[in-house]
């Protein structure tokens, strides 16, 4: 019997570890760590260990299907795509080009070609309109970090300090978390910034509990110790940065009693962590996912922390933020100068410096559907799930004239859509694993194999973008003749063929090396240093300097709305099983999960008469969910923590509010919200 081991890629969550895949007579029977992969170092979290229970789920979509008044019929791949394209044209013809929008799901961040390949889709059909999960997550830590160092540095793996700051790498960081583990026994510290003690917490330095969305709060007064007290590196605040002086005055209110009073962080703790903060080199500030981001102060949140790691002289040294050589990839998206729906709204995510992001802000889709939009098309997304205020997307996604999924399973997304298409899984198709330089400052780059046929009459991206634009005269606009022509495309400009990669380096490559330096060209801003005092935010009417942004609704916002709703609700919680709302009906994973959870203190259980294991509700001025209650003295009082990704009744986004926008760049408040709980009644 025929057996072979391929090196390739687990694209479960962005992070892309190393994976040998055995297969035996064309199927995968085994998966294991990649020892050679620099990430994971030949070690899988439980989500890569169970990769093959969800490549070969029985309840995957294998065939095109259409929503019938009988419910979804499978078809063929001829009659789906002919109807579809019909439809489209059909729109084009009557309402223009711009009536379109797609959106492509977080898978679309770990592979390249889902993501480039769905918007060269939607150019070429004529609309700017392409959507992502990247206008809630990592970019605004990007855009931010861009204006301050006009380029990106990235915490890497190895620091010896970390502050993980509204992080569990536990839980959502697997290859961090190996890296935290191995380098305390050398004696690297770690502080914990979180309202729940996370396990990290019992061996770190320090522990602060937070108020959910106050954390722009905290990084202000951690500024401001480190000023006033001369704390600063001044030899490298005074060649590498711009606006000290103005910085310096700006933070002189922003004192740790005042801090304390929003953070909920006693004065004391703030002033003892700004002062290791300075005295460590290689510190590091490690940002959650999205957790400061999705906060009415997300981007001064990212801008807060990039000063406080430059005037501390912790950028370009090892164990600090890194600038690592760029990667260059052959870009597989289009050029357009329509603009997509938010840019004018939010101006600051769309454009800096002529550096266009091709995406829409997502959250305000539900706004211009459907007297704008009348079709749209998800890729390896689940957004009804997703995205901030899923009752508001549900109702304009059922408002659709036309909506197509492209899918492995059936979504509360799908459920919605008039046609659902078989997307097949990352082990049967070419792709690259790219992410390793923008997560985890690794400057490497490797070829995902196919190592599988697709199931059933599954597709690739590229086969279903090619099928569908050559039936609406687009073909010239997808020229690559193979899923391997496109990877070639894409890794060429990097230095790499894809021949190297498929047979000589196989488990990837290095395609550069780093350098701790800093030289006349390292900051590409206008004054050429490091923007404490950012000109980018000047020019565009923005405070120039961090400052803080209460959340909308809070109990010192919103006072009369915190009498209905008088505890803080903070989303988001992860486990190391699942990625936002996939692998949820794999079986290993689903018996270790706890399910939908909602984690309040003892204190607060014990006012609302809730036990710990009681099924609750949880409600906000926006809907309510139910969940089981997990009581413990490992969470703030005052605060409910919920976890996000469950579909139903569990599903937290019927608790958030797409209106309430961080005003900068537009990206939900997630963290910081009010909320009531109360035991839910039993029923027979």
């Amino acid at each position: 019997m025929a057996e072979k081991e391929i090196f390739t890629d687990c694209t479960l969550c962005y992070h892309s570890c190393g994976v040998a895949v055995t297969v035996k007579d064309g199927r995968a029977v085994k998966v294991r760590g990649l020892e050679q992969h620099p990430l994971n170092k030949g070690k899988l979290c439980p989500k890569g260990e169970a990769m093959l229970e969800n490549v070969y789920h029985p309840e995957r979509i294998l065939y095109p299907l259409k929503r019938t008044k009988a419910g979804f019929e499978r078809v063929s791949w001829d009659q789906a795509l002919e109807e579809i394209s019909s439809k489209l044209l059909e729109i084009r013809e009557k309402y223009g080009p711009e009536a379109l929008a797609v959106f492509s799901g977080s898978v679309g961040v770990e592979n390249l070609e889902i993501a480039g390949l769905t918007q060269r889709f939607v150019y070429s059909f004529g609309s700017p309109n392409f959507f992502s999960v990247e206008s809630i997550c990592y970019r605004m830590r990007i855009r931010a970090r861009q204006i301050t160092f006009g380029k990106y540095p990235t915490e890497e793996l190895d620091s010896n300090l970390y502050v993980l700051w509204g992080h569990n790498p536990y839980a959502s960081d697997f290859p961090l978390y190996l890296s935290i583990e191995e380098n305390m026994k050398r004696g690297a510290r770690v502080v914990i910034i979180d309202p729940r003690r996370i396990p990290l917490s019992d061996r770190a330095e320090m522990y602060l509990p937070i108020r959910p969305g106050t954390d722009g709060a905290l990084a202000l007064a951690l500024i401001h110790v480190t000023v006033e007290e001369g704390l600063y590196d001044k030899p490298f605040v005074e060649r590498y940065t711009y606006g000290m002086d103005r910085l310096a005055l700006h933070i002189k209110p922003f004192t740790p009693e005042w801090a304390e009073r929003i953070t909920w962080i006693k004065k004391e703790d703030i002033v003892r962590l700004a002062r290791l903060f300075a005295s460590v080199k290689g510190a590091a500030i490690y940002q959650g996912t999205n957790t400061q981001d999705q906060t009415a102060n997300g981007t001064q949140n990212s801008r807060a922390f990039a000063i406080l790691q430059s005037i501390t002289g912790n950028i370009n040294v090892r164990g600090g933020w890194v600038i690592s050589p760029r990667l260059r990839l052959g870009n597989v998206g289009l050029s357009s100068d329509l603009k997509p729906i938010g840019a004018e709204e939010y101006p600051l995510f769309y454009e800096v410096w002529g550096r266009r992001s091709p995406y829409g802000v997502v959250t305000l889709v539900p706004d211009y559907i459907p007297h704008k939009v009348k079709a749209f098309l998800v890729v390896a997304g689940n957004p009804v799930v997703s995205m901030a205020d899923s009752n508001a997307f549900r109702g304009a996604f059922e408002k659709l004239d036309l909506l197509v999924v492209f899918d492995m399973f059936m979504t509360e997304t799908a459920q919605l859509a008039h046609y659902v298409l078989p997307a097949c899984s990352h082990l049967e198709k070419w792709g690259l694993a790219y992410s390793y330089n923008v997560c985890h400052c690794l400057p490497y780059l490797m070829l995902r194999k196919k190592a599988i046929e697709p199931l059933g009459e599954s597709v690739s991206e590229w086969k279903f973008f090619k099928a569908l634009a050559a039936r609406m005269g687009l073909a010239e606009r997808f020229p690559w003749r193979s899923e391997e022509e496109l990877a070639d495309f894409e890794v060429r400009p990097s230095g790499f063929t894809f021949e190297y990669l498929l047979k000589e380096r196989p488990e990837g490559d290095f395609y550069q090396r780093k350098e701790y330096a800093i030289r006349e060209d390292t900051f590409p801003t206008p004054t050429r240093k490091i923007e404490l005092y950012s000109s980018v935010l000047e020019q565009m009417g923005y405070d120039p300097l961090p400052t803080y942004r209460e959340p909308e609704k809070s109990p010192l916002s919103k006072p009369e709305l915190a009498e209905r709703f008088p505890l803080i609700l903070t989303t988001g919680i992860r486990e190391p099983y699942f990625t936002h709302s996939q692998l949820r009906r794999v079986k290993s994973l689903m018996e270790r999960s706890r399910g939908p959870v909602a984690e309040i203190g003892v204190r607060t259980a014990e006012r609302f008469g809730i036990k710990d294991g009681d099924e609750i509700i949880i409600e906000t001025d926006r809907g309510s969910v139910k969940m089981r209650a997990s009581v413990g003295t490992h969470v703030l009082e005052g605060v409910v923590c919920v976890p996000h990704g469950w579909e139903g009744e569990a599903n937290v986004n019927r608790l958030t509010d797409t209106r309430c926008r961080e005003p900068l760049m537009g990206y939900p408040e997630l963290k910081g919200l009010l909320c009531s709980i109360r035991k839910a009644k039993w029923s027979p």
